[in-house]
């Protein structure tokens, strides 16, 4: 196998950018076209000279162009070997001719289901010639060409003009790996479909087999240590938006860290979508400060008050558009990346004085309540759950102490146990009047958790010259049960008046009597939030 001088080519897309040109290109240099339906038209239309493939095989397209290139005479012209005698011999007993490039893009499956399309046109833009026709081709890369990509058109071209009208080996070879890559994607595509959302079928959340399809959106510099090389993967077919989909206003390129930390900071701010300014602060995808306010500005002077060291090059992420006033204060300390749903024409001119900074603008917040699955990869396997998408609201909540509490605590509850679900395990979130007071993220124990946030508190109070640390009548969250009291005389020894867990405890009791004993109002949630 060596050079392959490509004499006859054979077209049929979906995706017509650039056809016309490729067809010209082609056809200056001596290749002859064939094709089929559309495509066929498409470059008549362009002045070209094509053969219908209805001429080779002796058939018509039929049954609505189900059935146009299913034939020994293209799939034999696909997969014959040029070097074996048997198969030249085949060729030559039935009028079979050789095709030396192939070019297809395949139907628009997952743009159809993307727009909300019948089950009916779904199944119709399933493609089975298409598929079939990029494999043939791909398995006989000794001698065929494949291409399944339109960006690929001008190499292409280069590369017949660089070796007198031919391709390389190791040009095919490379196109037959994105050619099998495409037909793989594809039919993960068509088989998440059946899984999750055929409306005729049984869908299941865990499908005998998983069928994932991802595309790579881009390479990074490295991982999460400068040792480790690293990318990032979007699913194939469109679904949430998120930080990947968010366009990058300005600044140096994303790294891993940077991405990560700047969904887990995106997540917890679309907590607080449509609700009044929230800004959230995120380091080491923990969130070191989160506040709501009249304003963003109040909103982000409460967030930082509540860790101001963590605060040091971290990730903002805001629900509402970033005014200018935010952008100043913002920009007062070293922050990696700025989120945000819009940013005003007087915030980026702020922002643009920092070079560095990533200013990302994301549109619509994710909705914190949706499904999916989420992944992580263990030795020999992976671990696939359901996304944590639980909520609990004021009357799910059980008073289970002798005071109830009153309806501010009731508010700071809530909102602590909103940010403690986005906190590490195990989870502390002390909160007070709309703002996280202190923050105890993946300890080995509840115990000193909630000593390490009231520290920072503590921290917090004198840095600011307060009088008390905010933890003083605050309500305390945490992410799963009180195994034992002494987390939650930690906290009240912290000033927190309020508390509210999952309960469910074996010393469910001696918890409910050391918070009576300390005149705490708590509530159980009857969930738990783990976040590993």
């Amino acid at each position: 196998m060596s050079d392959s001088v490509i004499k006859r080519a054979l077209l049929s897309v979906s995706d017509k950018s650039g056809l016309a040109d490729l067809g010209r290109a082609l056809a200056e240099r001596g290749v002859e076209l064939v094709s089929t339906g559309g495509t066929a038209k498409a470059l008549r239309d362009a002045g070209l000279s094509v053969k219908d493939v209805s001429d080779l095989t002796g058939f018509p397209e039929m049954m609505d162009g189900r059935v146009k290139t299913l034939h020994p005479t293209v799939h034999g012209g696909l997969l014959a070997l040029r070097d074996n005698a048997e198969h030249v011999a085949a060729m030559q007993a039935h009028g079979i001719g050789a095709i030396d490039l192939v070019v297809v893009n395949l139907y628009p499956f997952e743009a159809t289901v993307a727009k909300g399309a019948s089950r009916a046109e779904i199944i119709e833009n399933i493609d089975i010639g298409g598929p079939s026709m990029v494999r043939s081709a791909a398995k006989n890369h000794g001698f065929v060409t494949i291409l399944t990509d339109p960006a690929d058109y001008a190499t292409l071209i280069a590369e017949m003009d660089a070796n007198g009208g031919a391709t390389t080996q190791a040009f095919r070879t490379r196109m037959a790996g994105k050619a099998y890559a495409r037909t793989a994607a594809y039919d993960s595509a068509i088989a998440s479909w059946f899984a999750f959302a055929d409306p005729a079928g049984e869908t299941t959340p865990f499908p005998d087999t998983l069928p994932i399809a991802l595309k790579r959106a881009d390479t990074l510099r490295y991982g999460e240590n400068p040792h480790q090389s690293a990318a990032i993967y979007v699913p194939q077919v469109a679904g949430t938006a998120g930080v990947p989909q968010a366009a990058q206003l300005q600044g140096k390129e994303l790294s891993y860290n940077n991405l990560n930390d700047a969904d887990a900071a995106l997540e917890l701010a679309a907590e607080f979508a449509g609700q009044e300014p929230a800004v959230v602060i995120v380091k080491h995808a923990n969130p070191c400060g989160v506040a709501q306010g009249g304003s963003l500005l109040a909103a982000w002077e409460a967030a930082l008050a509540c860790d101001s060291v963590s605060a040091f090059g971290g990730i903002v992420a805001v629900n509402t558009e970033l005014d200018a006033a935010t952008a100043e204060a913002i920009s007062a300390i070293f922050t990696e990346v700025v989120i945000a749903p819009s940013v005003s024409a007087e915030a980026k001119e702020i922002f643009a004085k920092k070079k560095n900074l990533r200013l990302l603008e994301c549109g619509a917040l994710p909705n914190p309540r949706r499904g999916g699955l989420a992944m992580k990869t263990i030795a020999g396997g992976v671990l696939i759950q359901s996304r944590d998408n639980g909520a609990i609201s004021a009357d799910d909540l059980k008073v289970v102490t002798k005071r109830a509490p009153t309806e501010q605590e009731m508010k700071d509850c809530l909102f602590a146990w909103t940010v403690a679900r986005h906190v590490k395990s195990n989870a502390i979130v002390y909160a007070k009047d709309g703002a996280t007071a202190g923050i105890g993220a993946g300890q080995m124990n509840r115990r000193d958790s909630a000593r390490i946030a009231a520290i920072k508190a503590k921290e917090a109070a004198e840095t600011y010259g307060w009088a008390a640390p905010r933890t003083q009548g605050s309500a305390v969250a945490s992410d799963a049960f009180f195994p034992f009291a002494d987390g939650l005389i930690s906290a009240a020894e912290a000033g927190a008046t309020a508390v509210i867990q999952p309960g469910g405890s074996i010393r469910d009791d001696e918890v409910i009597a050391a918070a009576d004993e300390a005149g705490l109002a708590m509530v159980f949630t009857g969930m738990r939030h783990f976040r590993h």
